[in-house]
């Protein structure tokens, strides 16, 4: 096959052509729609003609006109994906193209297509050219009118971008209503829904005493499964507006849920279309986990208006400019209405889960990709964008970081900007230096860095000696020092912060005095390969709290003993780095073990350990989220992430072990945890009834891994009597552990649940992560279930991405969980390419494994790109995963 073409940042050239206004036709039918399209095309040089390509999938081209006049076949050429209109006029020219589409044969998601008989749409990134030729890029920016015509029974509901002008009854029983978006936005926020919908409204009335009508939109049935998403969006509303100065600009906000979408959700202009699983809730169908989720999915959209929107990217390269800033936003926007300190190590794990990895892997790229075969494999930019968002206002501070995005907006609403944009503005609101900092945007891999402490007693200073490293990844052998901003505490001996006095540093001393108050945390720039930092008038020898906040997506390594990390965990003020030093310990521990496993030793259980993890259970002066967080293991991957030769069955036997060893030790305090967490009143969302169940779910989930007639009886009690989603899966989970009642269980939860697909998501991927042995057979049977559709994307998310979540099955040494993962994978490619690339990333990493594993997954990495018509989507992450 050819190799699909790579497409590169340093290529990018401004458009011949712009194009001013865009008004679609849409005669949507049960065979195949018509899209007529009728454009104002702008030379960008007034008076020069070149050739204008038009980009386009899958299209049948049923006329084009110039001015009103038809072209001839010798004026256009058209291929498979593209319409190049050879010598159109030199000045400004009205272009109309006739097409007709199939969404009801377009299983990839992408442009139009039918999801449970509706018509919807997705166009992020390159999705609009599959409805009509157009400029499909988003530095292309044009004011939209949609008109859509369509039989009136089968789709009373027409929807589209901007207000509603006009809507009216056409012959044969069919409808028509025609949309005006007053703001110029690209083609990948262009939207259409069609359907069988009700909606429930509500109204906002804006900062500015304009009242906007808005509308969630589902399936009648789901309907009553929206108030939670309503009040999501008029949180993120008035949100935005106080934090970020940002009020909604036009009078009419809808959200249309779908079942099957690729993605989480999208921000088309006024008409965000979400995945149903980010809009639908209840308590007794939805857990803690999902209401946090649709609380800040529908906040990241909705920031999106102005972040996205308003101001978008020139190119796609820049998708972090509206990806790192919104999830970011949409970060804070949580963190302010639950628990901060929590939040932040959610996203942090989450960083470390996905991105972290990926950085070190061969699909390692920078904020800013230099490169890509297809946009869609990239998205991951958004979490590390939003760490290089965080850092802009850990170093300017709050009032500083809002200047500088007043300043972003007011210089660039209405255009399609570059990462330096934003990086200016941040700058020239602050008078800043920011030195190397736009390194964040161009240097790929996660920095390492070291650090080494040395108190004086005699000149009563303490030192932080820094040094970084950012290993090589592919295409960037030779790295250089970044701007790393380092937040940092002392605390005293007994576990006080101490004020900070001051601290010398490259020749110049900074003082904390002048501001009348006293500092105790201080962030330092770290910005050379290495350098040290002096704090000075330091009473007594203390223990540092370095990266406080994770105040850089790094990795830190520092010469803190086991003694200093237990003093941390048990006093540092700093919430993020009492968490994290009780990971830093379990890291430890769990990789001391997995040496003594390999060697056939026995395993022992650190006594300080045990004695940490109880103080931290029993400590009711703490919030019970962070208890939950703080007695949390790292995840198998994590461990594996930190070995030269990843050994799953070794990292699981280990972690099992330390999961047995605390939940037997710590039986009756877990007992008595989960008694005094249990509730009967009804399911609230606020953070006190999340923070209680975490708790009482986490101690069920120790005391699941205890094999013992009590324990059982506790887990069928809390199973059969819980109230909402949250206990009674949690249950289940810890369920999952016990042999000898998981499968009825199970069984009972499915016939429950089964005309609820959410719920039953759940339970695909319950049993797909399950570590229990041979459970590839299980989830292959499971594959032929009624409950499983391969061309949903939720369900193929829940059981084959569930599955390669479990390291013990999906690793097998005889390789049966990647010859699955691989057939499937050539079997979704023709199917749903997007889909079908994140499933081949979990082969990304084969080369952290011992050589039998490495050699049968590169057999199945090879048998994917000998495969006949591989998706561009497939084919870069196979590739560079094959060549790394």
């Amino acid at each position: 096959m050819e190799a699909p073409k790579e497409i590169f940042l340093k290529d990018y050239k401004q458009p011949d052509y712009y194009f001013d206004t865009l008004d679609l036709k849409f005669a949507l039918g049960e065979e195949s729609t018509i899209v007529a399209s009728k454009i104002a095309v702008n030379p960008r040089v007034e008076g020069q003609s070149s050739p204008l390509v038009l980009d386009g999938r899958d299209l049948k081209l049923q006329s084009v006109k110039i001015n009103g006049n038809p072209l001839k076949e010798e004026d256009f050429h058209v291929d498979s994906r593209h319409l190049t209109l050879k010598s159109p006029p030199s000045s400004k020219f009205t272009l109309e193209i006739v097409t007709e589409i199939y969404p009801q044969k377009n299983t990839s998601l992408e442009g139009l297509y039918k999801s449970s008989g509706n018509f919807c749409t997705q166009c992020e990134a390159e999705g609009f050219r599959k409805i009509t030729f157009y400029q499909d890029r988003p530095d292309i920016m044009a004011k939209y009118t949609c008109r859509i015509e369509a039989d009136k029974s089968l789709y009373p509901v027409l929807l589209s971008n901007g207000n509603l002008i006009e809507q009216g009854d056409l012959e044969e029983g069919k409808h028509f209503t025609l949309w005006e978006d007053p703001f110029k936005k690209p083609s990948y926020l262009f939207a259409l829904v069609a359907g069988q919908l009700e909606s429930r409204d509500d109204t906002f009335t804006t900062c500015s005493g304009r009242k906007v009508s808005l509308r969630i939109w589902t399936p009648a049935q789901d309907l009553p499964k929206t108030e939670h998403a309503m009040y999501s969006l008029k949180a993120a509303m008035k949100w935005d507006e106080e934090v970020f100065g940002r009020e909604y600009d036009l009078d009419l906000f809808n959200i249309v849920a779908v079942p099957d979408f690729n993605m989480g959700a999208m921000e088309n202009k006024s008409l965000n279309i979400f995945n149903s699983k980010l809009v639908l809730a209840s308590p007794e169908t939805a857990t803690d986990a999902d209401y946090a989720a649709i609380l800040g999915v529908i906040g990241h959209e909705y920031f999106h208006n102005w972040t996205g929107n308003r101001v978008t990217c020139r190119d796609w390269f820049q998708l972090s400019l509206k990806e790192g800033l919104t999830v970011f936003r949409d970060q804070e926007f949580s963190s302010d209405l639950g628990s901060r300190p929590v939040k932040r190590i959610a996203d942090v794990s989450k960083l470390r889960m996905y991105q972290f990895p990926q950085d070190a892997g061969p699909m390692a790229h920078p904020v800013r990709p230099h490169s890509y075969i297809k946009m869609d494999n990239f998205y991951t930019v958004y979490e590390k964008g939003a760490e290089v968002v965080r850092m802009y206002k850990t170093l300017l501070g709050s009032q500083g970081f809002r200047k500088g995005t007043d300043l972003y907006f007011e210089r660039h609403d209405g255009q399609a900007v570059t990462c330096e944009d934003f990086f200016a503005a941040m700058r020239d609101a602050n008078n800043a230096d920011f030195a190397n900092f736009l390194l964040w945007y161009s240097q790929a891999g996660t920095p390492v860095v070291k650090v080494t402490t040395n108190y004086n007693t005699e000149g009563r200073t303490f030192s932080l000696k820094f040094s970084q490293e950012v290993p090589p990844t592919p295409g960037q052998s030779a790295k250089e020092p970044m701007f790393i901003p380092v937040a940092v505490g002392l605390l005293d001996s007994s576990g006080k912060d101490m004020p900070l006095s001051s601290v010398h540093h490259d020749g110049k001393l900074e003082s904390f005095a002048s501001s009348g108050q006293n500092v105790y945390t201080t962030v330092l720039r770290v910005t050379k390969k290495e350098e040290e930092f002096v704090f000075n008038d330091v009473s007594e020898r203390p223990t540092p709290s370095i990266l406080r906040g994770f105040s850089a997506p790094i990795r830190l390594e520092s010469d803190l003993t086991d003694s200093d990390l237990l003093f941390l965990l048990a006093h540092d003020s700093d919430e993020f780095n009492r968490w994290e030093a009780g990971q830093v310990l379990a890291r430890k521990l769990m990789l001391s073990l997995v040496a003594d496993f390999q060697q056939n030793k026995a395993l022992v259980l650190n006594p300080q350990f045990l004695q940490g993890i109880k103080s931290i259970l029993t400590d009711s002066s703490l919030d019970k989220e962070f208890i939950a967080k703080a007695i949390t293991l790292p995840g198998i991957g994590e461990i594996m992430d930190m070995m030269t030769v990843a050994d799953p069955d070794a990292v699981h036997a280990v972690r099992t072990f330390i999961r047995k060893q605390l939940a037997s030790e710590l039986k009756q305090e877990l007992l008595i945890t989960a008694n005094n967490n249990r509730s009967s009143g009804a399911y609230e969302f606020d953070h006190n009834n999340m923070a209680r169940r975490a708790l009482k779910n986490i101690a069920l989930a120790y005391l699941g891994s205890l094999e013992d007639p009590e324990i059982t009886e506790l887990l069928l009690n809390e199973y059969r009597n819980a109230t909402n989603m949250t206990d009674q899966f949690a249950a289940l989970v810890a369920i999952d552990q016990q042999p000898a009642i998981r499968e009825e269980i199970l069984a009972d939860f499915y016939n429950k649940w089964q005309d609820d697909y959410l719920v039953v998501n759940k339970w695909l991927a319950l049993q797909a992560m399950s570590d229990m042995p041979g459970n590839v057979e299980n989830v292959k049977k499971l594959l032929n279930h009624t409950a499983f559709d391969l061309r949903n994307p939720n369900k193929v998310y829940s059981l084959i991405g569930g599955f390669c979540g479990s390291p013990v099955n999906f690793h097998r040494k005889d390789g049966s969980g990647y010859k699955f993962l691989g057939e499937l994978v050539v079997k979704l490619d023709k199917m749903n390419p997007q889909v079908a690339s994140r499933m081949v990333s979990a082969f990304s990493r084969w080369k952290r494994y011992d050589e039998t594993r490495q050699s049968l997954a590169k057999e199945q990495l090879e048998m994917i790109l000998s495969t006949e018509g591989l998706s561009e989507n497939v084919f870069e992450i196979a590739s560079k995963s094959l060549a790394a």
